[in-house]
């Protein structure tokens, strides 16, 4: 880790986070916190806040709500891409990984790629096939295609065949999920980009 991240290092200690989307007037929040030992939500870690009608392909999280100081971004190297690539940085904007959505394989199922600086790939997939169906369908309704999909749906992340990290969306009207991490060497900021991007960029 770099000096920026070393005076995070509760960040990189944790293995859950829980995060909540919060929709207010003309825009989207997401406040990520850490789950404190008595498995509620803890202190906050990032936040993020976007204009509806945005431009989805960049977001910047930053480290409280008054966004006073950046800790993680991601953004696409093409506006319009199916199969975008997207670069996460820093919040000194450097670069330390990437994602892609798996366009293919992604017509089924919403398959991810998640690369760490040294090139090793965690690859996610949604772990129900008939929920991934159902939520396709749900997204060409008409009228029904502007609520929110309520069901849940849990994204799995391996590395080869070793666990990396899972993102569990909980039943509510409101979107909710939980990230398990069970790769300790794994970036905790990576895993939350990719786990805001889970939601944000899902319709594409």
């Amino acid at each position: 880790m770099d000096d920026a991240t070393s005076g995070d290092g509760r960040l990189q200690e944790q293995n859950r986070f829980l995060i909540r989307q919060r929709l207010r007037l003309m825009v989207n929040q997401y406040e990520v916190r850490a789950e404190d030992p008595g498995g509620s939500e803890g202190e906050l870690v990032a936040f993020a806040q976007q204009k509806r009608l945005a431009f989805k392909e960049q977001v910047t999280l930053y480290a409280d709500d008054a966004k006073t100081r950046p800790v993680i971004g991601f953004k696409a190297r093409k506006r319009i891409d199916l199969a975008a690539t997207y670069d996460v940085t820093d919040g000194g904007g450097r670069p330390i990984g990437l994602f892609r959505k798996d366009f293919k394989r992604s017509l089924l199922a919403s398959t991810w790629h998640l690369e760490r600086p040294d090139g090793r790939v965690t690859t996610g997939t949604e772990r129900n096939k008939f929920v991934a169906v159902v939520r396709r369908v749900w997204g060409v309704i008409p009228y029904v295609d502007s609520l929110p999909f309520a069901w849940p749906y849990h994204f799995d992340f391996r590395t080869g065949d070793r666990p990396a990290f899972s993102v569990g969306k909980k039943f509510s009207l409101r979107d909710r999920y939980v990230v398990d991490i069970k790769d300790p060497d794994l970036d905790r900021r990576l895993v939350i980009a990719q786990a805001i991007a889970l939601d944000a960029l899902q319709s594409r």
